[in-house]
């Protein structure tokens, strides 16, 4: 892990530290551009084109997988999924809201109206570490918020065939299809139809930088989530801190991959050698052993610093997916992490609690996003739309402030829209009157 002492660094290398991307290979969102376009184009036989060249898959999982990826889970395996379930709909359910209606002035009438999406799809990652837990936080959230048609995509696993683990979960949790397509061909898939698979209105869910970039490039043609990227953790420690914790929590999001940022920032110049020999210890343990040691080397970071104030200061401005708090006074310190995904408060918040089991969603904000962007949500899955209902007095009090502002800014029409209701008023209030028709 690269380390460096924030006081000594030029304010252009301490803004190199904070500015990053979702997707910051231009390469990378070019190409993924590239097959966007391309499936758009040519729809079915792109995607195929692209399942040959990269993997991935392109083919509508069948019923009878369905029931047998659902038959072939272990009761333990079952009883977590059910578990994990019964707490993302917990939460979840909080979420949802209901119309509501507010007087402005007397005669004026704004309400507030809920419309879920009628279809929706939800990208989970697989190939090498299929993610069942991903299914369960974009799905549930759809069918609590009444979208009908929920579409999962999901790449095919290195033997060709669908994830029977990703499957299961996506019919428990709620999916009406699911798909074996991957990369950014399923993003373009999604976004603008192939073959059988219907375009949906919305893409959800965390991947890779080639998803991500997709993603991106769709974005206008489609709504998007927001751009997930790679997964990245961030801990602020201090000399009360547990070594063998801090070590094992950035561990456990930096197995996701090499491209997935792991942060230490502490005041305690001697804690990181401490974190460093636990992660020695842990790492023989670990299936991902490589891919973790790839991770630290090229994405690993120890920022230390002078006092504990200018280490919140410096989590905060770097805005983690997620953050961990293992100090003295976490709640305290936690209070002043407003720019974070999740964050994790004090020794016993396992960072993989909230990937699994809390029922908090884990499909969050990455790439210093966490400052301007919510974790999926229930309202992620449908719109609000303003009705507006006025009476004869409620537009005659407005007038004067519609027709001066009209005015100001040369836009006559809507000055007369408002005062012309007032010429022929005997007009007007006979329709209302007669009310709809038969």
């Amino acid at each position: 892990m690269r380390t460096v002492v924030l006081e000594q660094l030029s304010p252009q290398e301490r803004q190199s530290l904070l500015r990053r991307s979702a997707v910051p290979d231009q390469d990378v969102r070019s190409k993924a551009g590239d097959i966007c376009r391309d499936v758009m184009g040519r729809g079915a036989d792109a995607v195929e084109d692209y399942a040959r060249a990269f993997g991935g898959g392109s083919r509508r999982v069948t019923v009878a997988e369905i029931k047998d990826a659902v038959a072939s889970l272990s009761q333990e395996l079952r009883k977590a999924l059910d578990r994990a379930m019964s707490a993302i709909e917990a939460f979840h359910l909080a979420q949802v809201t209901e119309t509501t209606s507010v007087t402005t002035a007397p005669g004026v009438e704004i309400t507030r109206c809920w419309t879920p999406l009628r279809r929706i799809g939800a990208y989970i990652p697989g190939g090498s570490a299929p993610l069942p837990s991903t299914a369960l936080m974009t799905i549930i959230p759809a069918r609590l918020a009444g979208v009908k048609e929920i579409v999962a995509v999901s790449p095919a696993t290195d033997s060709g065939q669908a994830s029977p683990l990703i499957v299961a979960a996506a019919a428990l949790a709620g999916a009406t299809e699911i798909w074996t397509i991957g990369g950014a061909q399923a993003i373009a898939a999604l976004a603008y139809g192939s073959g059988e698979l219907e375009r949906v209105q919305k893409i959800v869910g965390p991947g890779n930088a080639w998803v991500t970039a997709a993603k991106l490039a769709v974005f206008g043609d489609v709504a998007i989530d927001l751009p997930a990227g790679p997964s990245e953790v961030l801990v602020v420690a201090d000399a009360t801190a547990n070594p063998r914790l801090v070590a094992i929590d950035l561990l456990c999001q930096a197995e996701h991959g090499p491209d997935s940022p792991a942060v230490l920032v502490t005041t305690d110049r001697g804690f990181p050698d401490l974190v460093l020999a636990e992660i020695e210890l842990l790492l023989p343990s670990l299936e991902r052993s490589s891919i973790l040691r790839r991770t630290l080397d090229t994405n690993g970071l120890v920022v230390i610093t002078s006092s504990h104030d200018k280490a919140l200061l410096f989590a905060q401005e770097y805005a983690a997916e997620h953050v961990s708090i293992a100090t003295a006074f976490p709640d305290a310190d936690a209070s002043r992490i407003t720019s974070a995904g999740s964050v994790y408060i004090g020794p016993w918040a396992a960072e993989s609690a909230g990937d699994y089991a809390t029922g908090a969603n884990h499909v969050l904000p990455t790439g210093g996003l966490a400052g301007a962007c919510s974790p999926l949500q229930i309202e992620d899955y449908g719109s609000w739309r303003q009705e507006q209902r006025l009476t004869r007095e409620g537009l005659a009090a407005l007038v004067p402030t519609i027709t001066t502002l009209a005015q100001a800014e040369g836009l006559t029409a809507h000055a007369l829209a408002a005062t012309i209701r007032f010429e022929n008023e005997g007009d007007l209030r006979s329709s209302e009157r007669e009310g709809p028709l038969p």
